[in-house]
């Protein structure tokens, strides 16, 4: 259960809505858990999490038109610029608490290759949750 829970928590944190998986993961590192799988499931989570986030990218230019739509034409040039300055090698970078979400739904609206999306948001995330791992282990002695 514990790494289900992990899954849906990392999952939810990639997207919109309010999660802090790294406190969850952390918990449970210091608990009797394979740390092989922790890593596994927080970043499968994650990584699903920022695909769903490029899924909806994939969708501006349907509806940037819209009156109800969020964001201007201005913010979608500006974001499309910022990103065609690193390509799709900022998605490496899709693990940050700030501005991590964005880069992958800018991705989305890049129409980033899924593959290369993937992988390159999955290697980052899994960087970051290694690190957690290893930093939680390092400070509690294990």
């Amino acid at each position: 259960m514990a790494y289900l829970t992990l899954f849906l928590t990392s999952f939810a944190a990639a997207t919109l809505l309010p999660a802090y998986s790294e406190i969850l993961l952390g918990t449970l590192v210091g608990q009797n858990y394979s740390l092989l799988w922790l890593w596994w499931w927080a970043t499968l989570g994650n990584t699903l999490g920022s695909v769903v986030n490029g899924v909806i990218g994939r969708q501006v230019d349907r509806f940037k038109d819209k009156r109800w739509f969020p964001i201007t034409e201005l913010q979608l040039h500006k974001a499309r610029n910022r990103f065609n300055r690193y390509g799709q090698w900022s998605l490496l970078l899709g693990w940050l608490p700030l501005g991590g979400d964005a880069l992958t739904l800018v991705g989305g609206i890049m129409r980033v290759p899924w593959l290369n999306f993937i992988i390159l948001v999955g290697i980052g995330k899994g960087l970051r949750y290694g690190f957690v791992i290893w930093a939680v282990q390092t400070a509690t002695g294990h």
